[in-house]
């Protein structure tokens, strides 16, 4: 076992609704508890910018900056312990710009520099519809998941969704140059197919972590609905390229009228079901619903782990909310276990009172943090 990655200390400057906040942790599972609206959302999503990408509610970076603060910059420190040893990591917005500020130890470093040093899985009580809600939702859940164990998938995915757009609007301008459409189609062919093929193994190893079952979750089953993941199965990757590229030719006319491409891994959904009741995710109760979301996001942190050896903060947004007693016990039982920190908010302490001594206690209220006593 590697050492346990933990935020030892986080300090906010001037983001969301906290001017300044300095507070110190150990190593064990963090739970934040305070009234709706207190800001314990909000050091959650502080801590996601400690980790490559958007954050937890991918917001723009002027948006993240203290509404008090007419010039919206922002940061984010934290002191973590972890397998490179401590390090200290620094995040932010400067001036006007758009593009978030990284500094290591004190040196300016780009966002991927962060990758080697901390990850984070999040929950949300806006991710309990996923499995009832349109498929655009968890494509990007499944994206994120996809990121988690291949680094590379945001720059294939950003390279074909470019080149889709610019697709699509020399399609609606009518009388586009056929060189350039299939210089653009051979983009969206070769990354789309890239694309595919990572989700599908991602797919592939939370389906066999999941049906391991994690305690009292049910052990969901995980696949992918879409016809280009489909091909990369069947066929090999040049294949399914070419095949791809054939497809988006014919495609054009009706694309043209579409507005947009009709065929493609920005189309494709992923398909959970409840392993134990064999049941489609979307069809079970509230509370199977959020204990099966919690299950996947447990077996990605397992898998994570073993594909990388660095575990992942869970960050987890009112994760008590629909689980019965048992099932809380079980999910402190796995958090307690795993070699990383995890936080948790509530509005109700007693909630967590199955961690006992495992956790630390802090109540938030009106952007102050204090420990629970």
């Amino acid at each position: 076992m590697s050492p346990r990655l933990a935020v030892r200390r986080l300090t906010l400057t001037d983001f969301r609704c906290y001017a300044h906040l300095r507070f110190d942790t150990d190593s064990r599972p963090v739970v934040l508890t305070g009234a709706n609206g207190a800001g314990k959302t909000n050091l959650l999503e502080a801590l996601s910018f400690l980790a490559p990408g958007r954050g937890m509610r991918r917001a723009a970076l002027a948006d993240v900056g203290r509404r008090d603060s007419a010039a919206r910059t922002w940061a984010v420190a934290a002191v973590l312990d972890g397998p490179a040893g401590r390090v200290e990591i620094g995040s932010g917005r400067d001036g006007g710009s758009e593009r978030r500020a990284i500094r290591i130890d004190g040196q300016p470093a780009k966002a991927r520099s962060l990758a080697g040093l901390v990850s984070a899985l999040w929950l949300t009580p806006a991710m309990d519809r996923l499995f009832i809600e349109g498929a655009g939702g968890r494509r990007r859940f499944l994206d994120r998941l996809v990121l988690g164990q291949d680094e590379g998938h945001a720059a294939r995915s950003g390279a074909y969704e470019h080149a889709m757009r610019e697709r699509s609007r020399l399609l609606r301008a009518g009388g586009a140059d056929g060189k350039w459409l299939a210089a653009l189609e051979d983009t969206m062919a070769r990354h789309g197919v890239a694309v595919a093929k990572a989700r599908v193994a991602t797919v592939a190893r939370l389906d066999a972590a999941c049906r391991l079952g994690i305690g009292a979750f049910p052990a969901a089953r995980l696949a992918l609905a879409g016809e280009i993941e489909g091909w990369t199965a069947e066929l090999a990757e040049a294949e399914a390229e070419d095949r791809f590229r054939g497809a988006l030719l014919r495609a054009r006319a009706r694309d043209a009228a579409a507005g947009g491409a009709t065929i493609g891994p920005h189309r494709s959904d992923l398909a959970v079901r409840h392993g134990g009741k064999d049941l489609p995710a979307g069809e079970c109760s509230t509370g199977e619903q959020k204990a099966v979301l919690v299950s996947i996001v447990l077996a990605q942190a397992r898998v994570r782990t073993s594909l990388s050896g660095l575990a992942p903060l869970l960050l987890l947004d009112e994760v008590v909310a629909h689980l019965d007693e048992i099932r809380r016990t079980a999910l402190f039982d796995e958090l307690a276990g795993l070699n990383a920190q995890s936080w948790m908010t509530g509005t109700d302490e007693s909630m967590f009172a199955g961690f006992g001594e495992r956790a630390q206690f802090f109540r938030v209220a009106d952007a102050i943090v204090l420990p629970a006593t």
